[in-house]
């Protein structure tokens, strides 16, 4: 009976082409869904012949009650060396082996400044309007050079976003709850002295927080309202550290300049949801992560924890 592989949410199909699927003396049958399941009962019915796993990232929750469900699945391998939406103690009850592989923290660096200078040079609206036969020019860009940029988190992606806006010639200053004056001198930017001054000082601020419970909700109502009018907020973090519903109401009543999103609360976001139409947004369905490097990396890793799962040779265990 050869081992069953579901890899969930292959939105561009291409698992199958990015890495090498062959376990030798092993018949490996790898079967990739380009659907989401955004219903349990349905991922349940559909997962119920698989013996191993692969899933993209936190899009894709397994809490005891799937767990339970799924008496055959052996392996559960995500992508990334973190996922806060797998119950461990459940996956350990029936027996389920969870694994990780490594991620380049480059895609999101990179994204975060095509969102950023999106904005500030109105490209979306521009090349719409050449495309249609719109006005020729309608907006007018934000500099970058001389302007300051704040940043949440100042960790490795941050770090890195940090780096791109002094070569651009950016007052950079960051904050988090932990940042000393030491790390951020590290980098080359100034400590702001608390989240709200660097909110308030800032005309493009961008998010790079790990989602906890310090940090679920921490840029909400008040937090936008501190923003300047002239200001943008780009985030392809973690969607629940930015109050979703406080910022679509600064988008439509103009209190800010824009914002760049990555993130949803509900992954994909269902049509017609009012983040698809909202205004000064520009919205990207969660790319962060999404470059060839990187899911030649994913894939590639977890056909070796595949591979070291059935030789019974140790994997990259997650929990």
């Amino acid at each position: 009976m050869p081992f069953r592989c579901a890899v969930l949410d292959d939105f561009q199909n291409v698992a199958t082409t990015v890495a090498d699927w062959s376990v030798p003396g092993r018949e490996l049958e790898v079967v990739p869904f380009t659907e989401h399941f955004g219903d349990e009962g349905e991922l349940a019915a559909a997962l119920a012949d698989f013996d191993c796993v692969v899933t993209l990232r936190e899009r894709v929750t397994f809490p005891a009650s799937l767990l339970d469900r799924l008496p055959r699945l052996r392996l559960l391998v995500a992508s990334g060396m973190r996922n806060s939406v797998i119950d461990y103690a459940a996956a350990k009850a029936n027996g389920v082996t969870v694994c990780g592989t490594q991620s380049s923290s480059t895609p999101p660096v990179e994204l975060t400044w095509a969102l950023l200078l999106g904005l500030a040079r109105g490209l979306v609206e521009e090349s719409t309007a050449l495309r249609e036969g719109g006005p020729w020019q309608s907006t007018v860009g934000a500099d970058l050079h001389g302007r300051r940029l704040g940043l949440l988190g100042l960790g490795k992606i941050g770090s890195a976003v940090a780096r791109v806006g002094l070569a651009f010639g950016m007052e950079v200053s960051a904050w988090s709850q932990n940042l000393t004056e030491e790390r951020a001198a590290e980098v080359g930017v100034r400590r702001a002295p608390s989240k709200e001054a660097l909110l308030s000082e800032s005309d493009f601020v961008s998010v790079h927080l790990a989602l906890s419970e310090r940090t679920r909700g921490l840029v909400g109502p008040a937090e936008l309202a501190l923003l300047k009018p002239t200001a943008y907020l780009v985030n392809t973090s973690r969607a629940a550290i930015v109050d979703q519903e406080a910022l679509l109401a600064a988008l439509r009543e103009g209190r800010i300049a824009g914002a760049g999103v990555d993130v949803f609360d509900v992954e994909p976001l269902p049509a017609g949801h009012p983040m698809r139409s909202a205004p000064r947004l520009l919205a990207t369905p969660h790319l962060g992560y999404v470059s060839r490097a990187n899911y030649e990396r994913y894939y590639g890793q977890a056909v070796e924890d595949i591979r070291a799962y059935l030789a019974g040779t140790p994997v990259r265990e997650l929990g």
